[in-house]
């Protein structure tokens, strides 16, 4: 479970271990993963690991390789706003390797010896679907997420490995309220959990979105000509 200190990810990591699984989270931070232990209880572990550093790449995917790890949640990931060409390069690079590199390392350490019945989950988004200018990279790197992981689901269906893109919108870290979004697009990250797990405990397809309202505001988005949804999404 990456990202797991927060938002998301921490929602994984307490409803799986609810579950009865065994979580191992992973995070840059030391005190918040130790804080999530204590909530979980017994039986679950935490590695520090900044997966946009070769070095905690190395770390985590070793212990991929090591365990015998039935379920992957490739949560963690970053994004930066504003035009492209007034954000610092090194961060749009930063969005690259942990939104996507980090994503393919682990996943190919994952799936490499995969049992069957194992699943991998890449937490992607909407606007993999939807480019929000203001957000080009991180729409970008959404847009590969959700690619990489529908040729996974292909390919790893012969060995009975799930492979799942989930796409929330808009989703509330830290219990705060999302500023300048209708209301009825944002979740909470509980409900994004809980879609992803309905959709896996069903026949699901390599892509989830984690209400019916972004389904249905992703579909008439892409039926809009591409320069009037771009500019609806700018707003």
């Amino acid at each position: 479970m990456t990202g797991a200190s927060a938002g998301i990810g921490r929602a994984f990591a307490t409803t799986l271990a609810a579950a009865g699984y065994s979580v191992t989270a992973v995070a840059r931070g030391r005190d918040e993963l130790e804080e999530l232990m204590t909530e979980l209880g017994e039986g679950h572990d935490y590695l520090v690991a900044d997966l946009a550093t070769e070095d905690g790449l190395r770390v985590v995917a070793a212990a991929l390789r090591a365990g015998e790890y039935t379920l992957l949640v490739n949560n963690a990931g970053t994004a930066t706003h504003g035009s492209f060409a007034d954000i610092p390069l090194e961060s749009a690079l930063t969005i690259l390797d942990l939104n996507c590199r980090a994503v393919v390392v682990l996943a190919h350490a994952f799936l490499a010896d995969a049992a069957p019945g194992s699943t991998l989950v890449n937490v992607s988004s909407t606007l993999g679907h939807t480019p929000k200018p203001g957000m080009s990279v991180y729409s970008a790197s959404k847009a590969f997420v959700t690619t990489f992981s529908e040729t996974l689901w292909h390919e790893q269906k012969s060995r009975d490995v799930k492979v799942l893109a989930l796409c929330p919108g808009v989703t509330t870290t830290g219990g705060k309220a999302v500023e300048d979004v209708p209301s009825w697009l944002v979740q909470s990250p509980e409900q994004v959990v809980h879609a992803a797990r309905k959709a896996l405990s069903g026949k699901a397809g390599p892509v989830t979105f984690t209400s019916r309202t972004n389904q249905i505001f992703v579909a008439v988005l892409c039926l809009l000509p591409r320069r009037v949804a771009l500019s609806a999404l700018a707003h």
